[in-house]
Order: C-alpha cells, then sequence, then structure tokens
C-alpha cells in the first residue's frame, strides 16, 4: 500500500512548508530512539516523510506522482538505516538540489550540534517586600540582607590568591572550551561545553584563594539597597539586574522585588486616584461646607462640598493623588449623607416645618 507522507506527518495537503517542518520536529522528538519511550520505526517512518515533503521539489513531484516519483517510493530508498534513505543528500549547501534544511539543525538539541558553549549566569533570586500605603504613594529606599552566592572579595573572582600567577589550562589548551563529538544513527554530532577545570576562563591560578578555594564566588551574607519607584502598586516586580547569585567567568543572576502594599484607614488607590470616603452631615448637605482633609504627607488641605442633589455623589479634587511620570493623579471624595440615628423633640419640630414647605 502506497504510504500518505501527509497522514504520516499528520499535516493537510496544503501545509506551509514551515508547518511541515514544525510537525516533523514534534515527531522527531517523540520517537527519536535515542529517547526514553521513543520508537525507531515510528521514527523512521517521519524522517522519509519529511525528506520528501521537506524539499518544495520532491514534493511537488510528490504530489504529482504519488510514492512511485521518479526517485521516490521504495524504488528510491535502498540501503540506508531508515528504510534505505540517504540522509547526506540533504544537508543544507550540498549542492544537488535538496531541501534547504539540516538535520543537525533539527536534532541540535538531543545532541548539541553546531551549539556553541553559553557564558555561564547566576541564579535569579526573588523576595518580597512590604510597604505602608504613604512608602509605595511617595517611593522610599530599603535595605535587605541577602544570603546569596556573591563573588568573593579576597580574589576579586579569579579563584586565586591575591598576586599568583595564572597558567593555562591544560585541559583545554586555554580556550574554556570542550569539545565533544558523538556519533549517533543520524551522523556525527559536536558538542561544545564550558571547561569544568577552568570554569570557562581558560586560565587556572597556580594558588587557589584560601577564601573561595579557587571558586571565585562563595555564599555569604550580602546588604543591598532597593529603591521603590513613587507610585508603586501593589504586586508589582522590581528586578535589579546583576543583584542575584554569583557565578565565576559569568554573569550575576538579576533580583526580583515582589511589593505588597498595606491597606490605608482612610485612602485607596485606583490607578493614580487617591480615593476617600466622606460622610456629610444632613445639614452640610443640604447648605454646603468646607471641612479640612489630612492628605497622605500630612499637610491638610480644606475642601469645599458644595449643595448636594443626591445621597451620594463624587467630588474630585485635582492634583492631590498619587505622583505619576505625567504628573499627579486626583482626589476623589465619595460624599455620603449621613443620617441622624435619633432626633431630639426640637430637631422633629424643624423637621415638620421643613415637611410643612413641601421638603
Amino acid at each position: 500500500m502506497a504510504k500518505n507522507y501527509y497522514e504520516t506527518l499528520g499535516v493537510d495537503k496544503k501545509a506551509s512548508q514551515d508547518d511541515i517542518k514544525k510537525a516533523f520536529r514534534k515527531l522527531a522528538h517523540k520517537y527519536h530512539p535515542d529517547k526514553s519511550g521513543g520508537d525507531e520505526a515510528k521514527f523512521k517512518e517521519v524522517s522519509e516523510a519529511y525528506a520528501v515533503l521537506g524539499d518544495e521539489k520532491r514534493r511537488r513531484e510528490y504530489d504529482t506522482y504519488g510514492q512511485s516519483f521518479p526517485g521516490g517510493g521504495a524504488g528510491g530508498f535502498g540501503g540506508s538505516p531508515f528504510g534505505g534513505f540517504d540522509f547526506s543528500q540533504f544537508q543544507q549547501g550540498s549542492g544537488n538540489g535538496g531541501a534547504e534544511f539540516d538535520f543537525g539543525d533539527i536534532f541540535g538539541d538531543f545532541f548539541g550540534g553546531r551549539q556553541a558553549a553559553r557564558a555561564p549566569r547566576g541564579r535569579d533570586i526573588s523576595i518580597d517586600l512590604e510597604l505602608s500605603f504613604q512608602e509605595a504613594v511617595f517611593g522610599t529606599e530599603r535595605s535587605v540582607l541577602l544570603g546569596k552566592v556573591s563573588t568573593c572579595d579576597t580574589c576579586k573572582g579569579t579563584g586565586g590568591r591575591p598576586g599568583t600567577e595564572l597558567e593555562t589550562c591544560k585541559i583545554c589548551g586555554g580556550s574554556g572550551q570542550v569539545h565533544e563529538v558523538r556519533n549517533t544513527i543520524l551522523g556525527q554530532f559536536t558538542s561544545v561545553r564550558t571547561c569544568a577545570a577552568c570554569e570557562g576562563s581558560g586560565k587556572i591560578p597556580k594558588e587557589k584563594c584560601s577564601e573561595c578555594r579557587g571558586h571565585g564566588v562563595l555564599r555569604k551574607e550580602e546588604e543591598v539597597r532597593v529603591q521603590i519607584p513613587a507610585g508603586i502598586e501593589n504586586d508589582e516586580m522590581i528586578r535589579m539586574p546583576g543583584k542575584g547569585e554569583a557565578v565565576k567567568n559569568g554573569t550575576a543572576g538579576d533580583l526580583y522585588v515582589k511589593i505588597h502594599v498595606k491597606s490605608h484607614p482612610v485612602f485607596r488607590r485606583d490607578a493614580n486616584h487617591l480615593i476617600m470616603d466622606l460622610p456629610v452631615k444632613l445639614t452640610d448637605a443640604l447648605t454646603g461646607t468646607t471641612v479640612p482633609v489630612e492628605m497622605l504627607d500630612g499637610k491638610t488641605i480644606e475642601v469645599k462640598i458644595p449643595v448636594m442633589k443626591r445621597a451620594e455623589e463624587l467630588l474630585r479634587v485635582r492634583g492631590k493623588g498619587i505622583p505619576a511620570p505625567h504628573g499627579k493623579g486626583d482626589l476623589l471624595i465619595r460624599l455620603e449623607v449621613a443620617l441622624p440615628q435619633k432626633l431630639s423633640g426640637k430637631a422633629k419640630k424643624a423637621i415638620d416645618d421643613l415637611r410643612a414647605e413641601g421638603l
């Protein structure tokens, strides 16, 4: 029975070349025989399908003639480890009209093929910091004491005793990298990793630092000053590059500070606006008044309350909110008429007089 390469890869006949490549990558990862639970037979099938559909010219021939197209099908696959298919003709830049892809690129993550060693990077650290409502609004500075891996102060990260000479690493020859060649069923793959002996520096001190024992880093307590910007919100994160854990001959990780803002007994916030509730006496609501409001900075402002037309109203005081890059927000005061719980006889008579006037 003729094979349907599109069904093998699980793609539609109208699929783009990019979709075909993605489908093959997924299936190749799933069935690769070097992986736990892999299936060599399935891997051969998807490899054969991709070898045809991954090449636009061969794909056109396959779409036109089916599996028996010239050079295709069982007659065209003889003698290779994958059902007789010769992968060598599909290496990029081979000059023989093959597909424009490279299996070394596809399986690089299995074997490290064609991947250069990356510079080491220290571990990131995350901490939680609680602020008062005022500190979040106006900004502040906090000092935190962290126990983390830091650069050795004695050797300044070199790993050697101060003043000692450095010699070329005999393992990597001074390159800081070690090349490893692996023979696989797909061919030979080369990977590059950081030299463990010199930790990527290419040099080894003749005498190791007595403080860090040659590692260049050690765990210690370090004070870090955290600048809190004005207007920061609850659950926001501050990223401090290079303030995480250090690593020899590499880049230090980052420090992430998650902010937790305490609630305030009077104010709450909405973006850059401050919001407060203000109960207003019935007489003040009917005639208007002026009330003092103590702000977060300790200063008192006089707020004029106009005659209220409804039991609840919103009063806006511009420029008295939270600092922002383009100016302060506003103070929003929710006015609510506070009805008396008890009335004296005199008050009841006054209300009766108002009722008589139709109020």
